[in-house]
């Protein structure tokens, strides 16, 4: 139904540059919109936006939201496992920084190269990618405990275990999309399941907790939750669902190491977080094992 690439072209790679930078900014915007917005309401909200966005545009193109090819079901698990991804990156992000964070959830794409290792046994992990792997966990370690010189609260290791149990929810959700039928459906249509879920679950949990939800609609905390639900949460999953579809799912994970760089520098220089040797060191090692496991041979 869809042509898929061998590889990933200077197109792919251009696209997948911008949707790096938009992700590795969100963090930011997360963070600012806390000052108005309880965390997984925000996740909530963003996606209540990006659904209804979805729609309109399925409607006016004529896509279908279901059909008989039996993609729901493992949409419906995508979409599950994507609203607590997002639960746990927003609610995250009131424990530890946003540069943090970032370095945490953008451990995902090792999750999908053991998960392709595992579907597809002739793409296992060998010399360079395992030493990506060493690497990459090593940078973990060295964010996990450097505290920027104390300028953080002492809780700040609970963010940082939910930025993990992001990036491992994260892995998950593209494993399935990309080997199930739901990657064989229209990307609107595997967006559409995972947002319409995550625009149920995400209130319901934030009531449960209760949440104090919406408290302070300012512009700053209204433009950057319309850049998540409108930028982020429409149009960028709009195109990496496309990207999904259309290449290789390990070669498009050895760019998102950009996305984490993006988010480190947005954290200092806007929310002027605590930038640290520890930080900087860590990000590094991190980006640089992605990059060794997802090398093309």
């Amino acid at each position: 139904m869809f042509e898929r690439r061998t590889h990933l072209d200077p197109f792919g790679a251009g696209v997948l540059l911008v949707l790096c930078t938009l992700w590795g900014i969100q963090q930011v915007a997360i963070k600012l919109a806390l000052a108005g917005i309880s965390p997984i309401m925000q996740g909530g909200l963003r996606s209540v936006i990006a659904v209804a966005l979805l729609i309109v545009w399925m409607r006016l193109r004529r896509i279908p939201m279901s059909g008989a090819d039996g993609a729901w079901r493992p949409g419906a698990v995508a979409g599950a496992m994507f609203a607590l991804e997002f639960a746990l990156i927003y609610w995250g992000l009131s424990f530890t920084s946003a540069s943090r964070m970032i370095v945490f959830v953008y451990l995902a794409p090792f999750v999908v190269a053991a998960g392709i290792h595992v579907l597809v046994p002739e793409e296992r992990l060998r010399g360079w990618q395992l030493l990506g792997t060493v690497l990459a966990f090593a940078g973990v370690l060295f964010v996990f405990r450097d505290r920027g010189g104390d300028a953080l609260p002492a809780n700040a290791w609970i963010g940082d275990l939910m930025g993990i149990g992001a990036a491992i929810f994260w892995g998950l959700t593209t494993l399935v999309v990309r080997a199930t039928r739901l990657g064989r459906a229209e990307p609107s249509r595997a967006l559409f399941y995972q947002l319409l879920l995550s625009a149920i679950l995400l209130p319901l949990w934030s009531l449960m907790l209760g949440e104090p939800g919406v408290f302070d609609l300012t512009p700053v905390v209204l433009g950057s939750l319309a850049f998540q639900g409108v930028i982020v949460a429409f149009a960028s999953y709009m195109a990496w669902f496309w990207l999904l579809v259309h290449y290789p799912v390990p070669q498009l994970s050895s760019f998102t190491f950009i996305a984490p760089l993006v988010g480190v520098a947005g954290g200092v220089v806007i929310l002027d977080e605590p930038f640290s040797a520890g930080l900087l060191a860590g990000g590094a090692l991190v980006a640089g094992g992605i990059y060794l496991v997802n090398r093309r041979a």
